[in-house]
């Protein structure tokens, strides 16, 4: 049975070029969530007036990746310690985000912010907000599989591209035979 992550770490084209590489990803979706208005363009959320964050939801089987090594490869290719920003993204809809699906989701979300803090991994605390997924709004079709459809755009090779090789190189054990040919 397929389990879905809904995630904001930054921009969502980030994150869903890394979680298109994943062994066990069954697909990843960029969209708005958490916000009040009903269906946002990107225009309306990038504005930071709809209380939106730029998430993605990963479907994944949780008999390949369970939902703690997906929520671990998230906290590896973002800064969970910076509210309302990653790098020059800045605004509440670049916040570090998991809206969880269930009650496990989100005991196991807890659990891992609180071994990650004991572990010290960021001089900082983590800021990452946990709460249950309220409605999820996809993106425009132009968001979606963005990278590898825009791989020489300033943004993707400036910021997109080095998170991506970061993954691979941290992450090469979950890597999909098909990664190099998604991105």
């Amino acid at each position: 049975m397929i389990e879905t992550a809904t995630l904001g770490g930054g921009c969502f084209w980030c994150l869903e070029a890394v979680y298109l590489g994943v062994e066990g990803v069954t697909a990843v979706h960029s969209g708005y969530a958490g916000g009040a208005v009903i269906n946002p363009t990107y225009e309306q959320v990038c504005s930071g007036q709809t209380g939106h964050a730029e998430v993605v939801r990963v479907d994944f089987d949780p008999q390949r990746i369970s939902y703690r090594d997906v929520l671990q490869i998230f906290f590896a290719i973002h800064d969970p310690t910076t509210l309302n920003r990653q790098g020059n993204d800045i605004g509440s809809q670049y916040r570090s985000v998991i809206f969880t699906h269930s009650d496990e989701q989100a005991a196991a979300a807890q659990a891992l912010i609180m071994e990650l803090e004991r572990q010290r991994v960021w001089d900082d605390p983590i800021v990452t907000e946990v709460a249950p997924a309220p409605q999820y709004w996809p993106g425009e079709d132009y968001h979606q599989n963005y990278f590898a459809r825009n791989p020489f755009q300033g943004y993707c090779m400036m910021v997109v591209g080095p998170k991506v090789a970061k993954f691979r190189k941290q992450f090469a054990h979950r890597l999909s035979a098909t990664a190099g040919a998604r991105t």
